[in-house]
């Protein structure tokens, strides 16, 4: 699945940069009362990210499994006052401690860090996706 094509994502506006990164263009109907982007919109931005590294990781379970997001905690650190780009990244440890639950249960939790930063480098938020993945052929 392309991630670009959902709809919700579609509408915030992320696209991909040269650099193949999901990023999200810093303009008005991204911005809150501060007139810098909103934190849903950066919120949007680093959960898409950490979904996608997901394919990227085990493309072998595209269209298997079912990926909720469970819960998420985020820190905003900066006003993003520029285009923002967000770079997930998951610790070996966390990626096997998945591949062996799921590959015994069917289904497993896994944990993706994700940092936006603005165009410059600022950090303006750092983020925890925890995302419940189950088979498709466990949901009956």
């Amino acid at each position: 699945m392309n991630v670009l094509e959902i709809p919700f994502v579609k509408k915030v506006g992320i696209t991909k940069n040269k650099n193949a990164e999901l990023e999200l263009t810093f303009k008005e109907d991204s911005h809150n009362h501060l007139q810098t982007m909103h934190a849903s919109a950066q919120f949007t931005l680093a959960e898409t990210a950490s979904g996608e590294l997901l394919q990227t990781l085990f493309p072998d379970l595209v269209g298997k499994v079912v990926p909720v997001l469970r819960d998420a905690t985020v820190k905003f650190k900066k006003p993003a006052m520029k285009n923002i780009i967000a770079y997930p990244s998951i610790s070996d440890e966390d990626r096997d401690k998945f591949e062996t639950q799921f590959s015994k249960k069917g289904r497993a939790t896994i944990s993706i860090d994700v940092i936006v930063k603005d165009v410059e480098g600022t950090v303006t938020c750092s983020a925890s996706y925890n995302w419940f993945i189950q088979s498709i052929e466990n949901l009956s």
